[in-house]
């Protein structure tokens, strides 16, 4: 499957007359952008703002961030499942608005939502101080039922990046990057003397709003299976959770997932890129025992030589991280594990929940019981008062000047397994 991507390169966001690109700055037509978005009556209202690097303006409580994206030739539409028919995607021509965002917040949906911070010491911790952000806040009907507000939001955030997206389907992109990978036979029989990598990528699935959909499927009703990597790029996989903002995957990540990118770099060169395993995280032990017997079957019958993988979440999805690297490193195939940390404020208690001897290969994204101070912002969009209840959060985090002080998992994407600063990441 052969994918190109277009990125058009976006350097200022600005509200206009009509929905444009031109000249590097996005124009947004407020109106029609509403009215694209609007129509759902779980809703009171939506409100439109942006937020860009730089300025002194905190964004909280983040639901989700979306990267605005359009199919322009191949085989379905971006976010099949959703705003497009349900439709194998991953191969033709996508264009992209590198460097603009659509971020939903508003009232707060479950307690683990997160913050952006545009300048400061946040915005050193998340990808999207860095992204000219179009930022939709969403006010709920009373006494809504948390699932039922979720997906309201949700619903809000595709269309509105389903709209931007439009923007750039007859923009000449700046850089046009090709993403290949060949079935699996022509690929050994193109790469016979390099290693066969794949990439198992575990998807947050623990039901009570940490859920992630593949092709409009919630990921806990999936056994784990195969698919191209190119998919990911057109958004066959969104992100639907309210798991600890700093290790929550946004659908950003997904569209953007950095240890795809970086394999896709080497493939062909250094070893043989085979293609993505996607699982999940479960409540229960037979499921666990189940997903994990899964991956490690694929694993095997690809005739991988390593693998790397990548958890969403920390806890209880820890055990399915070691499930998952203790049966496929017994298959004789070299693991890779990428993680965050929940180390304690001092850093000296046991990182993970589970852990196993065959884990010696680990990426670290940081620890997320470090204490970080967020100063006071000119502008809030959205609401400050969750700071005390939110995960990372306590009784007194939010203070009467408008300063934060909270463990940095209130940070959206700011130990993310898929979407850290690699250049802070450590293995060991």
């Amino acid at each position: 499957m052969r994918l190109e991507l277009g990125n058009i390169f976006i350097k200022d966001l600005q509200f206009g007359e009509a929905t444009k690109v031109e000249n590097g700055v996005l124009y947004v037509n407020k109106k029609e952008l509403l009215e694209a978005v609007s129509g759902d009556n779980r809703l009171v209202s939506i409100e439109v703002d942006i937020a860009k690097p730089g300025e002194e303006t905190r964004i909280m409580p983040v639901k989700d961030v979306i990267e605005p994206r359009v199919k322009v030739e191949g085989p379905g539409g971006i976010f099949p499942g959703f705003i497009n028919k349900v439709d194998v995607v991953g191969s033709g021509k996508t264009h992209v608005l590198k460097g603009a965002a659509v971020v939903t917040a508003g009232k707060i949906v479950g307690f683990q939502e997160g913050i952006i911070d545009m300048t400061g010491p946040g915005a050193d911790y998340t990808p999207f101080s860095k992204t000219n952000n179009l930022v939709l806040v969403c006010t709920p009907i009373d006494h809504l039922p948390q699932h039922e507000h979720e997906q309201a939001v949700r619903m809000v955030g595709l269309k509105a990046a389903a709209y931007i997206g439009e923007a750039g389907r007859n923009v000449k992109p700046d850089e046009v990057k090709t993403y290949e990978t060949l079935p699996l036979l022509e690929g050994i029989k193109k790469y016979p003397d390099l290693p066969r990598v794949a990439y198992v990528y575990m998807l947050q699935t623990q039901g009570l709003l940490h859920d992630t959909y593949v092709y409009g499927v919630d990921a806990k009703r999936i056994v784990p299976t195969l698919i191209y990597p190119t998919e990911v790029m057109d958004g066959a996989i969104l992100s639907g959770n309210c798991v600890s903002a700093c290790d929550k995957n946004p659908t950003y990540n997904h569209l953007n997932n950095p240890i795809i990118e970086d394999l896709y770099e080497r493939h062909g060169k250094d070893y043989n890129f085979v293609g993505v395993i996607i699982t999940n995280e479960n409540v229960t032990l037979a499921d666990k025992e189940r997903s994990s017997n899964w991956s490690a079957k694929l694993a095997e019958y690809l005739g991988l030589d390593a693998v790397i993988v990548s958890e969403e979440g920390f806890g209880n999805p820890d055990t399915d991280l070691m499930m998952n690297c203790k049966k496929i490193s017994a298959k004789g195939i070299k693991t890779v594990l990428v993680t965050d940390e929940y180390a304690g404020r001092d850093g000296a208690s046991q990182s993970l929940a589970d852990a196993d001897k065959s884990a010696d290969a680990v990426v670290t994204a940081g620890n997320a019981n470090e204490v970080i101070e967020l100063p006071a912002m000119k502008k809030v969009i959205g609401d400050l008062k969750p700071a005390d209840i939110i995960a990372g959060g306590f009784a007194g985090s939010l203070r009467p000047d408008g300063s934060i002080v909270a463990e940095l998992q209130v940070i959206t994407g700011a130990t993310s397994e898929i979407g850290f600063n690699k250049l802070s990441a450590t293995q060991y």
